[in-house]
């Protein structure tokens, strides 16, 4: 299912290109890249999933179906030099993940975080109205979406690294920048059972499902539009 996503993401990217390719060829925007700061905002999808360590092999756990998830940020870049720009690009998100066990049993998962990375972005020669360029980066991700009646728990803080990939699109009045990141947490995500409250504790589906993992770690795949 990801793989049908990210083809569809890439044939909307393609036709953003082709379109962009009838622009004047001039350029438009000639100093939009001189300023030393400038501001926008961001709207994306996120595909988010799971590394799954199984406690033991009689008990595997998986994220079998990616459910695509949504994404605004604000963006604050600031001009290093002709080529390097240092970016914070604060992003709210939401997602959902369903881990599924081997008994056929499952749980939901949803995920609303404030992630807050910082990057360092290196751009190519401009080529008529465009400019294509590379990213890495990585930041804290809060998230608000915690619910304690789960069977599994996430923990509310981890940190990202990721890199991507994307191209600076101009036209007459803003920038228009398709990009694609890959991310991947340090944290290990799940709750131990010694951690929760003894309410939860009581649950016989809260015991097995926690049990039979040994480490949660993020990955996702994001699909973002940045407007500048």
């Amino acid at each position: 299912m990801l793989i049908k996503s990210t083809n569809i993401l890439f044939i909307a990217l393609l036709l953003v290109l082709i379109s962009g390719n009838r622009m004047n060829a001039q350029g438009n925007l000639p100093f939009a890249d001189e300023k030393k700061i400038h501001y926008g905002f961001s709207l994306g999808m996120n595909f988010m999933d799971f590394a799954v360590v199984p406690a033991s092999t009689a008990h595997d756990a998986s994220v079998t179906n990616i459910i695509p998830g949504f994404s605004v940020g604000a963006i604050t870049d600031l001009r290093l030099t002709r080529y390097l720009n240092l970016r914070f690009t604060p992003t709210l998100m939401l997602s959902q993940r369903i881990l599924n066990y081997s008994d056929s049993s499952s749980t939901d998962l949803l995920s609303v975080p404030l992630y807050l990375p910082l990057y360092l972005k290196y751009s190519s020669v401009r080529t008529g109205n465009f400019r294509p360029y590379l990213l890495a980066g990585g930041g804290l991700w809060i998230d608000w979406g915690r619910n304690k009646e789960r069977t599994v728990l996430l923990k509310p803080f981890d940190v990202l690294m990721e890199a991507g990939v994307g191209c600076n699109i101009y036209f007459s009045f803003f920038k228009l920048a398709p990009e694609l990141k890959f991310s991947f947490g340090f944290n290990n995500m799940l709750t131990p059972l010694d951690e929760r409250d003894a309410g939860a504790l009581l649950n016989p589906q809260t015991i097995r499902h926690t049990e039979s993992i040994s480490k949660l770690t993020t990955r996702m795949i994001t699909l973002t539009f940045n407007f500048e």
